[in-house]
Protein backbone atom coordinates (compact mmCIF):
# COMPACT_ATOMS: atom_id res chain seq x y z
CA UNK A 1 0.00 0.00 0.00
CA UNK A 2 1.69 3.41 -0.91
CA UNK A 3 2.08 5.46 1.92
CA UNK A 4 0.91 9.16 2.23
CA UNK A 5 3.45 11.77 3.49
CA UNK A 6 1.58 15.19 4.22
CA UNK A 7 1.61 18.05 6.43
CA UNK A 8 -1.08 20.41 7.82
CA UNK A 9 -3.47 21.62 6.74
CA UNK A 10 -3.14 25.46 4.86
CA UNK A 11 -0.16 24.28 3.46
CA UNK A 12 2.55 26.89 3.73
CA UNK A 13 5.44 25.86 1.60
CA UNK A 14 7.65 23.34 4.40
CA UNK A 15 4.05 21.67 4.43
CA UNK A 16 3.98 21.49 0.65
CA UNK A 17 7.78 21.18 0.02
CA UNK A 18 8.69 19.08 2.77
CA UNK A 19 6.31 16.37 1.32
CA UNK A 20 7.92 16.32 -1.52
CA UNK A 21 11.06 15.70 -0.52
CA UNK A 22 10.61 12.92 2.00
CA UNK A 23 8.51 10.67 -0.50
CA UNK A 24 11.35 11.12 -2.96
CA UNK A 25 13.63 9.98 -0.35
CA UNK A 26 11.28 7.13 0.73
CA UNK A 27 10.83 6.16 -3.56
CA UNK A 28 14.51 6.76 -4.39
CA UNK A 29 16.60 5.99 -1.53
CA UNK A 30 14.71 3.32 0.62
CA UNK A 31 13.00 1.87 -1.95
CA UNK A 32 9.67 2.57 -0.91
CA UNK A 33 6.29 3.24 -2.46
CA UNK A 34 5.47 7.47 -0.81
CA UNK A 35 3.58 9.61 -2.60
CA UNK A 36 3.32 13.23 -1.52
CA UNK A 37 -0.38 14.78 -0.40
CA UNK A 38 -1.35 17.95 0.72
CA UNK A 39 -4.52 19.07 3.04
CA UNK A 40 -5.46 21.59 1.40
CA UNK A 41 -4.65 24.67 -1.68
CA UNK A 42 -0.79 25.68 -1.31
CA UNK A 43 0.05 29.18 -0.69
CA UNK A 44 0.99 31.49 -3.17
CA UNK A 45 4.58 31.07 -2.16
CA UNK A 46 4.40 26.86 -2.13
CA UNK A 47 2.73 27.48 -5.43
CA UNK A 48 5.78 29.28 -6.92
CA UNK A 49 8.07 26.64 -5.49
CA UNK A 50 6.02 24.55 -7.53
CA UNK A 51 5.83 26.06 -10.83
CA UNK A 52 9.79 27.16 -10.23
CA UNK A 53 10.99 23.75 -9.72
CA UNK A 54 8.29 22.24 -12.73
CA UNK A 55 6.94 20.47 -9.83
CA UNK A 56 3.28 18.50 -10.36
CA UNK A 57 1.36 19.66 -7.29
CA UNK A 58 0.31 17.00 -5.03
CA UNK A 59 -3.18 15.82 -4.78
CA UNK A 60 -5.39 16.81 -2.04
CA UNK A 61 -7.12 14.79 0.47
CA UNK A 62 -9.83 15.46 3.27
CA UNK A 63 -8.73 12.77 5.03
CA UNK A 64 -7.50 9.30 5.94
CA UNK A 65 -8.93 6.16 5.57
CA UNK A 66 -8.49 3.45 8.43
CA UNK A 67 -5.02 1.60 8.53
CA UNK A 68 -3.63 4.29 5.67
CA UNK A 69 0.12 4.04 6.32
CA UNK A 70 1.54 7.77 6.22
CA UNK A 71 4.33 9.68 7.40
CA UNK A 72 3.35 13.33 9.23
CA UNK A 73 5.70 16.20 8.52
CA UNK A 74 6.22 19.59 9.66
CA UNK A 75 3.42 18.86 12.76
CA UNK A 76 2.32 16.49 15.20
CA UNK A 77 -1.20 18.79 15.83
CA UNK A 78 -4.13 16.70 15.87
CA UNK A 79 -5.95 19.76 15.39
CA UNK A 80 -4.26 20.11 11.86
CA UNK A 81 -4.05 16.73 10.59
CA UNK A 82 -6.93 14.66 8.93
CA UNK A 83 -9.80 13.89 10.98
CA UNK A 84 -9.53 10.02 11.27
CA UNK A 85 -5.26 10.59 11.84
CA UNK A 86 -5.74 8.54 14.63
CA UNK A 87 -7.42 5.62 12.60
CA UNK A 88 -4.73 5.50 10.18
CA UNK A 89 -1.43 4.05 10.37
CA UNK A 90 1.21 6.59 11.13
CA UNK A 91 4.65 5.48 10.43
CA UNK A 92 7.05 8.20 11.56
CA UNK A 93 6.37 12.28 12.62
CA UNK A 94 9.53 14.55 11.59
CA UNK A 95 8.82 17.87 12.95
CA UNK A 96 10.50 20.99 14.23
CA UNK A 97 7.18 21.96 16.31
CA UNK A 98 6.66 21.50 20.33
CA UNK A 99 4.74 18.07 21.35
CA UNK A 100 1.00 18.61 21.55
CA UNK A 101 0.26 15.51 22.21
CA UNK A 102 -3.07 13.32 21.14
CA UNK A 103 -1.77 11.50 18.79
CA UNK A 104 -2.28 7.55 18.64
CA UNK A 105 -0.50 4.87 16.76
CA UNK A 106 -0.36 1.79 15.73
CA UNK A 107 2.54 0.91 17.05
CA UNK A 108 5.91 1.69 18.07
CA UNK A 109 6.93 5.01 15.40
CA UNK A 110 10.22 6.72 14.36
CA UNK A 111 9.77 10.47 15.64
CA UNK A 112 12.08 13.25 15.12
CA UNK A 113 11.30 16.46 16.37
CA UNK A 114 14.07 19.05 16.47
CA UNK A 115 14.51 22.69 17.12
CA UNK A 116 15.51 24.20 14.09
CA UNK A 117 13.55 26.19 12.10
CA UNK A 118 12.11 24.15 9.30
CA UNK A 119 11.60 20.46 8.79
CA UNK A 120 13.58 20.31 5.03
CA UNK A 121 16.49 21.19 7.63
CA UNK A 122 16.32 18.11 9.63
CA UNK A 123 15.21 16.37 6.88
CA UNK A 124 18.64 16.83 4.84
CA UNK A 125 20.27 15.89 8.18
CA UNK A 126 18.19 12.67 8.33
CA UNK A 127 19.61 11.90 4.81
CA UNK A 128 23.03 12.18 5.94
CA UNK A 129 25.41 10.64 2.96
CA UNK A 130 22.35 10.03 0.88
CA UNK A 131 21.75 13.92 0.05
CA UNK A 132 24.38 13.63 -2.77
CA UNK A 133 21.87 11.77 -4.57
CA UNK A 134 19.72 14.61 -4.22
CA UNK A 135 18.34 15.74 -7.85
CA UNK A 136 17.92 19.45 -8.27
CA UNK A 137 14.52 19.67 -7.87
CA UNK A 138 14.87 17.93 -4.47
CA UNK A 139 17.49 20.82 -3.40
CA UNK A 140 15.61 23.34 -5.29
CA UNK A 141 12.69 22.62 -2.77
CA UNK A 142 14.72 22.34 0.12
CA UNK A 143 16.22 25.71 -0.43
CA UNK A 144 12.75 26.80 -0.85
CA UNK A 145 11.59 25.63 2.55
CA UNK A 146 14.05 26.75 4.36
CA UNK A 147 14.32 30.29 3.35
CA UNK A 148 10.78 30.70 3.86
CA UNK A 149 10.71 29.53 7.41
CA UNK A 150 13.42 31.36 8.18
CA UNK A 151 12.11 34.13 6.35
CA UNK A 152 15.68 34.71 4.93
CA UNK A 153 17.38 34.00 8.09
CA UNK A 154 15.19 37.22 9.68
CA UNK A 155 13.08 34.76 11.83
CA UNK A 156 14.19 34.31 15.35
CA UNK A 157 14.02 30.65 14.77
CA UNK A 158 16.79 30.32 12.75
CA UNK A 159 19.78 28.35 13.91
CA UNK A 160 23.23 27.99 12.79
CA UNK A 161 22.70 24.59 10.91
CA UNK A 162 19.47 26.08 8.89
CA UNK A 163 22.40 28.47 7.45
CA UNK A 164 24.77 25.96 6.68
CA UNK A 165 22.19 24.17 4.71
CA UNK A 166 21.20 26.53 2.46
CA UNK A 167 24.14 27.74 1.91
CA UNK A 168 25.30 24.04 0.69
CA UNK A 169 21.62 24.19 -1.33
CA UNK A 170 22.19 27.52 -3.04
CA UNK A 171 26.24 26.90 -4.10
CA UNK A 172 25.17 23.13 -5.65
CA UNK A 173 22.52 25.21 -7.49
CA UNK A 174 24.40 28.20 -8.58
CA UNK A 175 21.96 30.25 -7.01
CA UNK A 176 22.22 33.74 -5.21
CA UNK A 177 20.23 33.74 -1.86
CA UNK A 178 18.96 37.22 -1.64
CA UNK A 179 17.70 37.33 -5.30
CA UNK A 180 15.90 33.95 -4.83
CA UNK A 181 14.58 34.96 -1.49
CA UNK A 182 13.01 38.10 -2.70
CA UNK A 183 11.20 36.24 -5.75
CA UNK A 184 10.27 33.91 -3.00
CA UNK A 185 8.52 37.12 -0.81
CA UNK A 186 7.53 38.59 -3.94
CA UNK A 187 5.03 35.10 -4.85
CA UNK A 188 4.21 35.46 -1.24
CA UNK A 189 3.16 38.82 -1.30
CA UNK A 190 0.82 38.24 -4.08
CA UNK A 191 -2.44 37.60 -2.49
CA UNK A 192 -4.84 39.58 -4.56
CA UNK A 193 -6.70 37.06 -5.94
CA UNK A 194 -7.38 35.55 -2.41
CA UNK A 195 -11.27 36.12 -0.61
CA UNK A 196 -10.92 37.99 2.91
CA UNK A 197 -11.54 34.27 4.69
CA UNK A 198 -9.04 32.69 2.43
CA UNK A 199 -6.20 34.92 3.58
CA UNK A 200 -7.25 34.67 7.18
CA UNK A 201 -7.06 31.34 6.85
CA UNK A 202 -4.18 30.76 4.59
CA UNK A 203 -1.44 30.48 7.12
CA UNK A 204 -3.11 29.67 10.52
CA UNK A 205 -3.35 27.47 13.65
CA UNK A 206 -5.92 27.00 16.37
CA UNK A 207 -4.67 27.44 19.54
CA UNK A 208 -6.45 27.83 23.14
CA UNK A 209 -5.41 30.10 25.84
CA UNK A 210 -7.16 29.73 29.47
CA UNK A 211 -10.47 28.20 27.64
CA UNK A 212 -10.27 31.04 24.43
CA UNK A 213 -10.35 29.23 20.87
CA UNK A 214 -8.03 31.41 18.61
CA UNK A 215 -7.61 30.84 14.72
CA UNK A 216 -4.14 32.45 14.88
CA UNK A 217 -3.16 33.90 11.31
CA UNK A 218 0.01 35.44 9.90
CA UNK A 219 0.45 36.65 6.59
CA UNK A 220 4.42 37.12 6.21
CA UNK A 221 4.87 39.88 3.02
CA UNK A 222 6.87 42.37 1.90
CA UNK A 223 4.33 44.73 0.81
CA UNK A 224 2.07 45.09 4.04
CA UNK A 225 0.13 47.71 2.92
CA UNK A 226 -1.99 45.16 0.41
CA UNK A 227 -3.61 43.37 3.20
CA UNK A 228 -3.62 45.94 5.65
CA UNK A 229 -5.94 48.09 2.72
CA UNK A 230 -8.30 45.72 3.46
CA UNK A 231 -8.54 45.57 6.77
CA UNK A 232 -12.47 46.87 7.62
CA UNK A 233 -13.37 43.83 5.22
CA UNK A 234 -10.65 41.30 6.66
CA UNK A 235 -12.18 42.05 10.07
CA UNK A 236 -15.65 42.03 9.38
CA UNK A 237 -14.60 38.54 8.35
CA UNK A 238 -13.39 37.50 11.28
CA UNK A 239 -16.63 36.73 12.55
CA UNK A 240 -17.66 34.10 9.85
CA UNK A 241 -14.58 32.74 10.03
CA UNK A 242 -14.67 32.25 14.03
CA UNK A 243 -18.94 31.43 13.27
CA UNK A 244 -17.79 28.46 10.79
CA UNK A 245 -14.39 27.09 12.07
CA UNK A 246 -15.80 27.21 15.66
CA UNK A 247 -13.52 29.38 17.29
CA UNK A 248 -13.75 32.07 19.39
CA UNK A 249 -11.54 34.90 18.29
CA UNK A 250 -9.07 35.45 14.86
CA UNK A 251 -5.59 37.29 15.79
CA UNK A 252 -4.61 38.08 12.29
CA UNK A 253 -0.73 39.36 12.16
CA UNK A 254 0.53 41.21 9.29
CA UNK A 255 4.29 40.18 9.28
CA UNK A 256 6.31 43.19 7.55
CA UNK A 257 9.48 40.68 6.42
CA UNK A 258 11.84 43.90 5.45
CA UNK A 259 11.05 45.61 8.31
CA UNK A 260 11.17 42.79 10.68
CA UNK A 261 7.88 43.82 12.75
CA UNK A 262 4.03 42.64 12.98
CA UNK A 263 0.51 44.52 12.62
CA UNK A 264 -2.20 43.23 14.35
CA UNK A 265 -5.52 43.74 13.82
CA UNK A 266 -7.76 44.75 16.57
CA UNK A 267 -11.28 44.45 15.51
CA UNK A 268 -12.36 44.32 19.80
CA UNK A 269 -11.69 44.74 22.87
CA UNK A 270 -11.20 40.71 23.45
CA UNK A 271 -8.40 41.43 20.82
CA UNK A 272 -6.67 44.73 22.28
CA UNK A 273 -6.51 42.75 25.69
CA UNK A 274 -4.42 39.82 24.03
CA UNK A 275 -2.48 42.25 22.74
CA UNK A 276 -1.74 44.51 25.61
CA UNK A 277 -1.15 41.30 27.43
CA UNK A 278 0.76 39.03 25.48
CA UNK A 279 2.84 41.79 23.87
CA UNK A 280 2.99 44.68 26.60
CA UNK A 281 1.95 46.85 23.36
CA UNK A 282 0.05 49.76 23.90
CA UNK A 283 -3.53 49.99 21.51
CA UNK A 284 -5.13 53.01 20.01
CA UNK A 285 -7.35 52.24 17.02
CA UNK A 286 -7.90 48.95 15.31
CA UNK A 287 -4.65 47.99 14.73
CA UNK A 288 -1.03 47.56 16.69
CA UNK A 289 2.44 47.75 15.22
CA UNK A 290 4.79 44.91 17.38
CA UNK A 291 8.27 45.83 16.45
CA UNK A 292 10.36 42.51 16.42
CA UNK A 293 7.62 40.16 16.26
CA UNK A 294 7.68 37.52 13.13
CA UNK A 295 7.63 33.97 14.35
CA UNK A 296 4.05 32.68 15.25
CA UNK A 297 5.90 29.50 16.40
CA UNK A 298 8.43 31.57 18.96
CA UNK A 299 6.91 34.82 19.63
CA UNK A 300 3.13 34.75 19.42
CA UNK A 301 2.35 31.62 20.59
CA UNK A 302 4.52 31.09 23.36
CA UNK A 303 3.07 34.23 24.83
CA UNK A 304 -0.80 34.92 23.84
CA UNK A 305 -2.77 35.71 27.38
CA UNK A 306 -6.15 36.66 27.89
Amino acid sequence: MTTLVFGHKSPDTDSTGSPIIWAWYLNEIKGGNAEAVLLGEPNTEAAWLLHRWDLPKPRIIADVEDDQPCVIVDTNNPAELPANINGADVQAIIDHHKLVGGLETKGPIDITIRPLACTATIMYDLMGDDVAKMPDWVKGAALTCILSDTLEFRSPTTTDRDREVVKVLADDLGINITDYAAEMFAAKSDVSEFSDAELIRMDSKEYEVAGTKFRVSVLETTAPEIPLGRKASLMETFKTVAAEDSVDQVLLFVVDILKEEATLLVPNDVVKTVAEKSFGAKVEGDVVVLPGIMSRKKQIIPNLAV
